[in-house]
């Protein structure tokens, strides 16, 4: 199940403005999956630094595969996967995932929760203390720093991951359908935070979800996963705006895909 190698380049960084910090990520012609079980075949793909990508494709594509690739947590088959023109060679706190799932640790506040990595990466205690809170006060929980996970809602909770993920200053951020148990509203509230606590940031995002709105509003681009290969990589027309859902472009693009879903 083979198809062409060639790598699909990334827009290049805008040179005005904050200096980028985000990683480039890199596949060229990997096989992805566990040992005798591919699922991606093939794979050519660039992400650029600062570039939120976001992955689609039907259930069990090879979606969260790609992402666990990228996390350090699978060896590609073959081909290579790499940040910056290295090869990846395990997990690295230069790359954060986030799950569907919260992952907290049920027996720490939510403040303990995000110092966590810090203190894994050796950040003093006043120096976690003071990123902690901020990271919580950006994503709007500086009142509920002192509670348990179950005390808060499954939103408030997601926060807490998010600014988990950002506290110890990744270069990558691979989310693995984050918002896919929220409710609508919620869920749209948790793009629109995604989106500004990512700004001067710099770091790299690939997204992945089932949603393919949400892909739209998102990404900077859209990779579409099918039949074990990345089948198309499209631009998404600007700007990032909920209004540009009637944009003609956008909603070609918006057709296309769920086309190529099958919907």
């Amino acid at each position: 199940m083979s198809t062409s190698s060639e790598t699909v380049t990334a827009p290049v960084a805008p040179v005005s403005g904050p200096a980028v910090r985000g990683t480039r990520l890199t596949f060229r012609g990997a096989v992805l999956g566990r040992p005798g079980a591919p699922v991606l075949y093939d794979v050519g793909l660039d992400v650029a630094p600062g570039e939120i990508l976001t992955v689609v494709g039907p259930s069990g594509c090879g979606k969260s595969t790609l992402l666990r690739t990228l996390a350090g947590l699978l060896s590609p088959l073959g081909g290579t996967v790499e940040a910056d023109g290295v090869p990846l060679a395990g997990p690295s706190a230069d790359r954060a995932l986030v799950f569907q799932e919260d992952a907290l640790l049920p027996w720490r506040t939510l403040r303990g929760n995000v110092e966590l990595p810090l203190a894994i990466s050796g950040v003093s205690r006043a120096e976690r203390r003071s990123r902690a809170e901020s990271w919580l006060e950006r994503v709007g929980l500086s009142l509920h720093a002192g509670q348990l996970p179950h005390r808060v809602s499954g939103g408030q909770r997601q926060r807490a991951q998010l600014a988990r993920a950002l506290a110890d200053s990744p270069r990558a951020l691979l989310m693995d359908e984050p918002f896919g148990a929220l409710d609508a509203q919620t869920r749209s509230g948790m793009q629109d935070l995604l989106v500004e606590v990512l700004r001067g940031t710099g770091a790299t995002v690939v997204f992945v979800t089932h949603d393919v709105d949400e892909a739209l509003f998102l990404g900077d681009r859209v990779a579409l996963l099918g039949s074990g290969r990345v089948a198309a990589v499209r631009d998404v027309p600007g700007p990032r705006d909920r209004g540009a859902v009637d944009d003609p472009a956008r909603a070609a693009l918006r057709r296309d895909i769920l086309s190529s879903l099958g919907s």
